[in-house]
């Protein structure tokens, strides 16, 4: 049975590799192979076709039901339900909602964003709105987060935000009794009042209800050098120990009033409870391979059998994926079913049995050392510290932090005044247990930092991590060791002297890019800040520095002071080294000693010359005029980055620079605005490829249709990173080639 829930495991896991999914006549195929299969009793076959089928058709359906081409941008009017916990920052409220009535087909839920309202919004509301919207669209950059497939996953059909004309209308609130959401913002909104001011308030609602968005960024950063992040998460670790505790309670009881069946009483018990958590939690990932096993092991009391846990964790994660493929997706459900896995294969069959003590270091150590390779796979990232922090980590959080989270809960129900002191209670252990793990993540090499992997070193890894920690007495278990080493020694992709890449990011409305050589690297612009928890330094800079394997950074050149080019600059320069930063606005950097931009500074690295050609003292009276431009010359081909430059400083640079604007790549000035592309400066500059760094369905509707007109005329191949996600380009000899994230790495969900 095993063999043949991973061969179905298998196939479902291939369909996610396709860019396109299979046209109709490979499906009639696959039936025909998937009918032999089972005439000759292939078996494994058959289920391996069998999960090629489900995934296509359920991803075929999934597709189908995004929003139509001609709905894009238009004025929708539609009713609905507010599905999950709106997160609110200092300028809109976002919230998923459910369309129960419209004159469109729309099936599924939309992403919104409400900005500058008044209105509290909250789960299990119902409204009626007039929306704008787009299909799921989201950046796409190496090592980055691929929100497309998230919104995928979560059956997200669209995103948009809400018109406030005409005015939108309430025209029902559900009790809590009514809706699970509606139950669940109640929660939160106690949970909020009773905690207002503290810091611990994110954490206790990701403990009792699996909202995260309330943990800052500090927070996560502890959480993650410590090894510790995945107790943030309602887990199967949570799950269990809930639905045991109220198992052995009702257990007693039952025996204690000779009630028939205490087992069965228990059961059902131990389930009902765990379902409710699970509830709470809105069904997460992981918390639905809990739950399953739960039900699984209830199952084999209730009828007296005996089930192992191999087959348990089989039929969990075959029942995961029979109601949705699309969750080999996620890492949590790798990294909760390894976790299990792990446990499991390294305690169980043993002859001698450990000490408790003994026993819980060795399922920390075996954890730790064992999510590595999918960590440091999807992450990058794994601490080296993770054993000792979740020794004290995960008793504080699952013996003490969780239990009284649910007794908490519990008593919200019966009285508030009651509920107050639990959760006070909570903070204080949780403001404890910060002191210790802060403490911990600022120990020297805490965490490990490598450049991405490729896919195949994951499966050798585990592979060599079951041999590594297999019982005493199998042969050779030192070739688990060799098995690991691709983790940290695979090679890297290094640059020839008098070689550049230039990596174009994917940053929405905005502009930052990478410039890499054989030993130094400089950032320019670094994208947006949108909140306090969002901005494209940390969500796409960091991301990709981490994928490229660089340690730190020569220069950070800040082209000018807007938003969409120096939002993202704090978070790089809290998580990654930087050696100086060159600014024409250095009044905005002060505390960090930049150097002010201005024509003729001029370096070299590994035989490339980076060279500022404007501004000269500030000579103009706009910011955008004023940005940094920068030249980057190989032997023979060369970039030209021009920040948000117009026509103004386009002619400035044509009077004054003008033999030095030729360019084989230009940076489109001012993200392809109608103000700058001047036809003079394109044909001084004369490249043979101009990239624009501009968000889809952008408001500013950049780039503007003029301009590309005119790159059209002068035959100049033109590329937007809102339709090719980032963009690389290498100067390599004489020659340049261009690599795009959608095209050349796109899956077939997201959006060509």
């Amino acid at each position: 049975m095993v063999f043949s829930i991973l061969s179905f495991v298998s196939g479902i896991i291939l369909v996610q590799q396709f860019s396109v999914l299979p046209e109709i006549h490979w499906l009639m195929l696959l039936w025909v192979v998937s009918g032999l299969a089972l005439f000759f009793r292939l078996w494994r076959l058959m289920f391996f076709t069998i999960g090629l089928l489900w995934a296509c058709y359920f991803a075929s359906f999934r597709m189908a039901d995004r929003l139509a081409d001609h709905l894009e941008g238009e004025h929708l009017h539609i009713q609905g339900q507010v599905v999950g916990l709106p997160q609110y920052d200092d300028r809109r409220v976002r919230f998923d909602f459910l369309v129960t009535q419209s004159d469109y087909q729309l099936r599924g839920k939309l992403r919104l964003s409400w900005y500058s309202t008044e209105q509290i919004i909250k789960a299990g509301q119902h409204w009626q709105l007039t929306v704008k919207l787009k299909k799921p669209h989201g950046r796409l950059n190496p090592g980055g987060f691929d929100y497309e497939r998230w919104l995928f996953t979560q059956n997200i059909v669209a995103t948009g935000y809400v018109r406030n004309n005409p005015p939108a209308a309430l025209l029902a609130t559900a009790t809590p009794w009514q809706s699970f959401s509606a139950l669940r913002q109640t929660i939160a909104d106690q949970i909020s009042l009773m905690l207002a001011g503290r810091s611990s308030v994110g954490l206790v609602k990701a403990l009792t209800l699996g909202d995260k968005h309330e943990i800052n960024e500090k927070q996560w950063d502890v959480f993650r050098k410590t090894g510790s992040i995945h107790l943030l998460a309602i887990s199967g670790l949570h799950i269990g120990l809930i639905a045991g505790l109220s198992y052995f309670l009702m257990l007693k009881i039952a025996l204690m009033f000779s009630v028939l069946s205490p087992q069965k009483v228990a059961a059902i018990s131990a389930v009902l409870v765990a379902l409710f958590y699970s509830a709470l939690a809105g069904f997460s990932l992981p918390t639905q391979r809990a739950l399953i096993m739960l039900i699984v092991a209830m199952m084999a009391i209730t009828l007296q059998r005996n089930i192992s846990i191999r087959n348990t964790l089989a039929i969990a994660m075959c029942a995961v994926l029979i109601v949705d493929p699309l969750a080999v997706l996620s890492a949590g459900f790798w990294l909760s079913f390894l976790a299990v896995s792990l446990i499991a294969y390294s305690t169980a069959g043993r002859l001698a049995k450990p000490g408790y003590w003994l026993a819980v270091t060795k399922i920390h150590c075996v954890t730790a050392i064992g999510l590595s390779p999918l960590l440091l796979f999807y992450f990058q990232q794994v601490s080296v510290i993770a054993p000792l922090a979740n020794f004290i980590a995960v008793p504080v959080i699952s013996l003490l932090v969780v239990p009284l989270c649910f007794l908490a809960v519990v008593l919200l129900f019966i009285s508030g005044s009651l509920a107050q002191p639990v959760f006070l209670l909570i903070d204080q252990i949780l403001q404890l247990l910060w002191t210790v793990l802060a403490v911990m993540a600022d120990f020297p090499l805490a965490a490990i930092t490598t450049a991405s992997k490729p896919f195949y070193v994951v499966p050798l890894a585990v592979i060599g991590l079951f041999i590594l920690i297999a019982p005493r007495g199998i042969p050779a278990r030192w070739l688990g060791c060799v098995m690991l080493l691709p983790l940290f020694f695979v090679k890297q992709d290094k640059l020839d002297d008098g070689d550049a890449r230039l990596t174009l990011l994917d940053v929405g409305q905005g502009l930052s890019a990478v410039i890499e050589t054989t030993n130094h690297g400089l950032i320019f612009d670094t994208g947006a800040r949108y909140s306090e928890h969002n901005n494209m330094g940390r969500s796409v800079v960091i991301p990709y520095l981490k994928h490229r394997g660089i340690e730190g950074i020569d220069v950070l050149l800040i082209s000018h002071g807007d938003n969409d080019h120096i939002g993202g600059a704090e978070s790089i320069l809290e998580q990654a080294k930087v050696d100086s930063i060159i600014t024409s606005v250095p009044a905005l950097l002060e505390k960090y000693q930049p150097i002010a931009c201005q024509r003729g500074q001029r370096w070299v690295w590994d035989g490339i010359v980076f060279e500022i050609l404007s501004p000269f003292q500030n000579s103009f009276n706009d910011e955008n005029n004023n940005s940094c431009v920068l030249k980057v010359s190989a032997k023979h081909k060369s970039f030209l980055l021009t920040g948000d430059i117009e026509k103004q400083a386009e002619y400035w640079l044509l009077e004054n620079q003008a033999d030095k604007l030729a360019s084989d790549v230009l940076l489109a000035p001012h993200h392809g605005s109608k103000t700058s592309s001047s036809q003079a400066f394109l044909q001084q500059v004369n490249p043979a490829m101009i990239l624009i760094p501009a968000g889809y369905r952008n408001r500013f509707s950049f780039p503007h249709q003029p301009v590309l007109d005119r790159y059209k005329k002068l035959n100049m191949a033109w590329m937007n990173t809102a339709d090719k996600g980032a963009i690389t380009v290498e100067l390599k000899n004489k020659q340049f080639t261009v690599e795009t994230m959608r095209e050349d790495n796109g899956h077939y969900w997201n959006l060509k």
